[in-house]
């Protein structure tokens, strides 16, 4: 990478530092009684891995690993250190989409994302930092059990199971991470000169059917297949997840109906603002994956079992595409005829 590339590149630290004084404090919680639920959140990630392998049938023999508890500040710069070594390892060429415009502004912007995003994210896995992270944010956790009304050990499990599911998709699967790094840097090196079309966009929104997002407005036809590849991939690993959390079932999960219901409501639900904000940020697009990867996971699995299912981590050409995911059966006749 050349130093103009470097130039054109997001710098992580303004990143954060403007996410910190934008960040808005967590709920008050005593801190007796804190010190115990994030003792016990790192306790139950171990606990909800165990439950996630038995059912997957993936990591068997890995290390059974706690939970790393963070604040909302905290996720940030976890985040923020994540994205540095995901994305700065495939910055645009000189010319592409990032080269006019200054690093720290940039980074701004990215603080901005990261502050909004710091109080609804509940946990994360991190594949790319060091041998992994699984982040729990506290803060967020107790936030959204209180609002929801619902046992807080069932919720917290809950969480867990699917931050748990994340982790050993990466760690049970070990060419996934470096699949994954590669459609990011695939889809980044797409981006040159020619993306901004504005002079076709007027001509794109009539033909536009639905609702669409403004990256998609401005793709090249090279960029839009990247960034279906990449949606595929990320639709599975969430849905996947989504849908895991649910069937490891009442015996682990006694509430899981509720919260489940419950939960999904919340997503759905926020002032105007909010819910333009999450669009504008991707938010709502994430939304619809877990829905769509969930619903796939569950046909294959409804059809050829948990086993038959993880033919999809056998290796990268099994993975479904964007329109598989919508028609599994049309990947099932196709991996598994």
């Amino acid at each position: 990478m050349t130093q103009q590339d470097r130039a054109a590149s997001i710098d992580w630290e303004v990143a954060v530092s403007t996410a910190a004084r934008l960040v808005r404090p967590g709920p008050v919680v005593p801190r007796a009684e804190a010190d115990v639920a994030v003792g016990r959140l790192r306790e139950l990630a171990v606990d909800a891995e165990a439950h996630v392998r038995e059912l997957t049938g993936l990591g068997h023999g890995l290390p059974l690993r706690a939970g790393e508890v963070v604040d909302r500040p905290g996720w940030v710069r976890a985040a923020a250190q994540g994205l540095s070594v995901l994305t700065d390892s495939a910055a645009p060429r000189q010319g592409g989409v990032l080269s006019g415009v200054v690093s720290g502004t940039a980074g701004v912007q990215a603080g901005v994302v990261l502050a909004f995003l710091s109080s609804r994210v509940l946990g994360q896995y991190d594949p790319f930092s060091g041998d992994g992270r699984l982040l729990l944010v506290a803060p967020n956790i107790v936030g959204t059990q209180r609002a929801l009304n619902v046992p807080g050990e069932d919720f917290s499990m809950w969480v867990c199971l699917h931050e748990c599911t994340h982790r050993l998709q990466f760690t049970g699967v070990p060419w996934l991470a470096g699949h994954f790094s590669g459609l990011v840097t695939e889809l980044l090196e797409s981006m040159d000169n020619e993306s901004p079309r504005l002079r076709d966009l007027p001509k794109r929104l009539r033909e536009a059917d639905g609702p669409v997002g403004l990256i998609e407005l401005f793709q090249t036809p090279e960029q839009r297949a990247a960034l279906d590849r990449l949606i595929a991939v990320s639709t599975l690993l969430e849905g996947h997840a989504d849908h895991v959390m649910d069937a490891v079932g009442p015996d682990v999960v006694p509430s899981v109906a509720v919260i489940r219901r419950r939960f999904t409501d919340r997503r759905s639900g926020g002032g105007l603002l909010d819910r333009v904000l999450r669009s504008l940020l991707g938010v709502e697009a994430k939304v619809r994956q877990y829905a769509e990867g969930a619903a796939f996971t569950r046909h294959v699995v409804d059809e050829v079992g948990m086993t038959g299912f993880n033919a999809v981590w056998s290796a990268p050409e099994a993975l479904p595409t964007r329109a598989e995911i919508a028609d599994p059966a049309a990947w099932l006749r196709r991996v598994a005829p």
